[in-house]
This record gives structure tokens, sequence and C-alpha cells, in this order.
């Protein structure tokens, strides 16, 4: 039997995509082509929302951990953030108060990065996976901001724009990072430059690493200048996707320890997750961007 930190992630995350896929049924079928791919952005977003709030709720011990030792009722802010989680992830596949719950989606990450991973950073500055796993917030926090844009009244098009380029920018510049990543080490699984290797199952592991990079380097390139932005997002969303399905998901579901099945789970949801935030990018941008 699954222990609770196991169980209760994988059930909320699997129920919140079937949901999501559900509540988007009729958008999906009105789409065509890789339109189609965009319409699904938020549901990709929600289901590893709904994950990792799961894992705030069962591990709050070991999440509280991670809070800034300055700030004060530490198991509290383990609780309130996996509550906020859900919150949004709810959010988003019933389409319900979007404008608020990605706006505060996206200030969230960002403090996630100014108040844990900056200082991290800057204690470890040679550590390239906590230098990672800053921009992978700071981009989420990018494509959050971005929906937000897409909610916001007509008569507030320039602060919509505004906000639109704030999203795109956090978004372009972690994707160049981690394109010179996968360059320097292609034996690293690709998506996310976290610490897993790519198993030797998997074939042409370095010519993957280097594919990604190379993906990543254009759609980063793309969304910095803001040329064919939308359709460089959506070709690095798809190239997400199939990364989660065909070598995260194997991984996860192999995984024999409790140990590496967590891990093999958060690495499904987090790459499902950035798939999603370079789709909700996708999906602010207009068709005939410069």
């Amino acid at each position: 039997m699954l222990k609770p930190y196991l169980f209760w992630p994988s059930l909320l995350g699997a129920i919140t995509l079937l949901g999501g896929l559900v509540a988007a049924r009729r958008a999906w079928s009105a789409a065509a082509g890789l339109e189609k791919l965009i319409v699904l952005g938020p549901v990709f977003v929600a289901a590893p929302l709904a994950a990792f709030g799961a894992e705030h709720m069962v591990l709050a011990s070991v999440v509280s951990q991670m809070v800034p030792d300055w700030i004060p009722a530490r198991l509290f802010w383990a609780y309130f953030v996996g509550l906020a989680l859900f919150a949004a992830a709810l959010s988003l596949i019933l389409r319900k108060s979007v404008r608020l719950s990605a706006t505060l989606l996206g200030v969230m990450f960002v403090l996630f990065v100014v108040l844990m991973h900056v200082p991290n950073a800057a204690a470890q500055p040679e550590d390239r996976f906590v230098w990672a796993v800053a921009l992978r917030d700071l981009a989420f926090g990018g494509g959050a901001f971005a929906l937000a844009a897409t909610q916001m009244d007509p008569a507030r098009a320039r602060g919509a724009r505004g906000l639109l380029d704030a999203g795109r920018l956090m978004v372009a510049l972690p994707l160049l990072f981690f394109a010179i990543e996968h360059f320097l080490h292609p034996e690293f699984a690709p998506g996310v430059p976290l610490k897993k290797e790519t198993p030797i199952w998997f074939p042409a592991a370095a010519l993957w690493g280097y594919v990604t990079g190379a993906a990543l380097l254009a759609a980063g390139g793309a969304m910095l200048l803001n040329l064919r932005a939308r359709t460089a997002a959506t070709w690095l969303g798809l190239l997400f996707l199939l990364l989660t399905v065909l070598l995260y998901a194997p991984i996860w579901a192999t995984a024999v320890q409790s140990s590496e099945m967590i891990e093999g789970l958060n690495y499904v949801a987090d790459t499902l997750m950035f798939g999603g935030t370079v789709l909700l990018l996708a999906g602010a941008l207009r068709d005939d961007s410069r």
C-alpha cells in the first residue's frame, strides 16, 4: 500500500488532471491544430499544483524546514501554501476568478524566488542546480502573470501588456539558462536541468540533451525578442509534454523504493507544470507577435 505522502499527491494530481480535461473538452473540441494544446495549458499547470499542494499537507513538517528561519510560524506557512496551491488548481480547471488566482500564484512564486532561492543561490553560487530551481520558479511565476494578463479588462490594456511582457521575460530568461545547461551537461535528464541523469534505457540520451537544449535556446530567443513567440512556446510545451509521458512517467512507474517514487512523482509534476507554463504564455501571446 502506498504511503500517504505518495498516495495523496498522486490521487489528487490525477483527479485534477482528469477533471481539468473534462472541463476543457468543449474548448478543446472547438480549437484546431496546436491550438488544442494551448487550451490544455491551465490543466497541465493545475494538476501539478494539486499534487504539490497535497505534498505540502502530508509532508508539512518537512516542507516547513524550507521556510527561512527568520519567518515565524514556519509550519503554518507550509499548510497555508498547500491550501493556496489547491485553490489555484481549482480556479484554473473551473475557470473561476482566474485573474485573481493567477496573479496571486505569480506573486507567490516570485516570493519563493526572493525569500528562499536567491539567498540559497547567494550562499552556494557554484551550485548550478540551486540556480536552476530559482529560475524554474521564476518561470512558473511568469506563466501565471501571462495568464492573469489575459483576464484583465480592455480598459486596462496598458497594464495587461506590461504584465504580459514581464511574464514573457520571466519565462524566456530561464529558458536560455536551461539551454546552456543542456549543452554543457547533455547526460542529465532533459527538461528542467536538475540532478537526475538520463536512464541508460532511454535511447540516445545525450542526443536528447542537445536537442532539448537547442529547442530551449530557440524558444527562449523567440520569446525574448517576441518573434513568433507564440509558435515557439506552443512547440516547446509539446516537447515538455512528450518528455513527461515518454521519460519521466516511466521513471516514476518503475521506481521501487519510496524515495525514488516521490522523486519520480515530483519530476513528472515538475516537467508537466513547466510545459503548462509555456503554454499559458502561448495562450496569452497574440498571433501577430512581431
